[in-house]
């Protein structure tokens, strides 16, 4: 409340991130991308690419048993979500650290980034040209820090 007695929503870090001049709300993504592959965990976050406006999506899906058709999933994910709000970035965990609420912990994950050499986990990166997740290797990302593979 300020001085005159007027109150203001204030958003929880971390819930919402802008991307291309829009706001995502992560809930709605890992909502979406929980449906698409067959109520699996996923949490979605906004991670920042050197010379883009704003943060890019990423998703992180615990998978250990590696059922997720990375192949399709692109696919399957346009069709549920505006193209604004579609993850850039992708990571399939092995396992993943949860909160008391059995929620999964985004502070490690958006600090990781979709630097390769900071995870041991499979991420991809949204080549659009070909409408599907590739594999994110050193070289790629590499790429994407010098603007070489843009959003």
């Amino acid at each position: 409340m300020d001085e005159l007695g007027y109150l203001y929503f204030k958003d929880r870090t971390g819930d919402t991130f802008r991307w291309k001049g829009e706001n995502v709300s992560t809930a709605e993504v890992e909502a979406r991308v929980s449906n698409v592959i067959n109520m699996m965990d996923a949490v979605a976050f906004g991670v920042e690419v050197p010379g883009a406006e704003g943060k890019a999506g990423m998703v992180a899906i615990e998978d250990p048993d590696r059922k997720v058709e990375v192949s399709s999933l692109y696919k399957s994910i346009s069709m549920v979500l505006p193209a604004y709000a579609r993850p850039i970035f992708v990571r399939i965990l092995q396992s993943a650290n949860k909160t008391s609420t059995f929620k999964l912990q985004k502070v490690e994950l958006r600090k990781e980034g979709f630097n390769p050499s900071l995870v041991s986990d499979q991420m991809y990166y949204l080549n659009a040209k070909q409408g599907q997740y590739l594999p994110l290797t050193l070289s790629v990302y590499e790429d994407i820090q010098k603007s070489r593979i843009r959003f």
